[in-house]
């Protein structure tokens, strides 16, 4: 379903002057080279995380969002599927080990979480978390997604030191055709799983 008017969504529009200062600081979400959308023509994404546990997201979209395809507003519930539609999305891996965590974000507010203990292995529900505030905004330029994840009780998150970081996006257009976004892309197909994609470290808090 396409949503063919905004004012579902919480509205902020900043103005030119405002939201060019905004993108400066965010990170460029690149399309995998196998995959178009003519609808977006620029996606960014912003992490910051103000204490140990707490991870704050913000993704930007750029375009013609009548040609994109967004879910419609539903309860904050946890869902699987979510990355079969439009859906933002942030791999996490504390520590030097293999294990990381994969957290999926619905413009419509349903969200999920899963535990990995290696590359695509041991995938299970993560435990420990309450749902996400997840804020879906319409703005003068398209579209935004804030979200504030609480990670406090997630087994060997809080407590880590620096995360590894890969943050991504589903696109799907009004047609159904699915495009893929993220900081880094591997070669060969669109994976956000591969290692290639955990391109960005989050220190803790207070660390030099």
């Amino acid at each position: 379903m396409v949503i063919e008017r905004v004012d579902r969504f919480v509205h902020k529009g900043h103005g030119a002057g405002p939201r060019r200062r905004y993108h400066a600081a965010m990170r460029l979400l690149n399309l995998h080279a196998d995959t178009a959308c003519p609808a977006v023509a620029r996606l960014e994404a912003d992490v910051t995380r103000p204490r140990s546990g707490l991870l704050a997201l913000r993704y930007v979209v750029t375009g013609t969002m009548r040609d994109v395809s967004l879910p419609p507003l539903a309860e904050p519930n946890r869902a699987d599927g979510l990355w079969r539609r439009t859906c933002f999305e942030a791999f996490v891996r504390p520590g030097p080990g293999e294990a990381y965590y994969e957290f999926n974000f619905s413009p419509s507010t349903e969200w999920a979480a899963y535990r990995f203990d290696g590359y695509r292995q041991g995938m299970r529900p993560a435990e420990g978390l309450d749902a996400p505030r997840i804020e879906p905004i319409a703005t003068d330029q398209g579209f935004e997604l804030r979200v504030s994840l609480d990670l406090d009780q997630v087994p060997g998150l809080a407590k880590a030191g620096a995360w590894r970081l890969g943050l991504s996006a589903v696109i799907e257009d009004a047609a159904g055709g699915i495009s893929y976004w993220a900081l880094a892309h591997p070669p060969g197909k669109a994976d956000f799983h591969h290692a290639d994609g955990f391109a960005l470290d989050l220190p803790a808090p207070g660390a030099p």
